[in-house]
């Protein structure tokens, strides 16, 4: 069963003047995290970013970077402030960027998991996402490197 989110929500555009705030989140979601640098790139080359914030402009609840190419999407990062994590926000943010992807024409969605984020990897499963193949080695890990499950959807 979902969570009932019982706060207003606020989706707008990612800006560089949020990355301060993307950086606070970042290093606490992952023990491997994107730079500062990755973002300001995303932003730079016109990826699709995105933040979810609380009420209008209030705390920053989470972000999200997608590619969009012909007919293709790639959810590139999605990323939930880990107190909020468990309450509903990942998926409303994820649906919220699988509609923008609808609307600029993406029919497939792709995305990159750790096997070891049951949490995500239950989350996508849930959404429709089904396993289409693995990348060997793909993340760093505390010992060595982890696969990744690659995940996609038909929109």
């Amino acid at each position: 069963m979902d969570a009932v989110i019982a706060i207003p929500l606020q989706l707008r555009p990612m800006r560089a003047d949020d990355l301060q705030a993307v950086m606070e989140v970042e290093p606490r979601a992952y023990d491997f995290c994107w730079s500062e640098g990755i973002f300001r790139d995303c932003l730079r080359v016109g990826y699709s970013c995105w933040v979810l914030t609380s009420g209008d402009g209030g705390e920053l609840i989470g972000y999200g970077v997608m590619s969009l190419g012909v007919g293709e999407c790639h959810v590139l990062n999605l990323t939930i402030r880990p107190e909020c994590q468990g309450q509903g926000f990942g998926r409303h943010l994820l649906n919220a960027m699988l509609n923008i992807a609808r609307e600029r024409q993406a029919e497939t969605v792709f995305l990159e998991v750790r096997p070891s984020n049951t949490p995500a990897v239950g989350l996508y499963r849930t959404l429709g996402f089904n396993e289409v193949g693995i990348r060997k080695r793909y993340y760093p890990a505390g010992r060595g490197r982890e696969d990744a499950l690659v995940l996609a959807m038909q929109l």
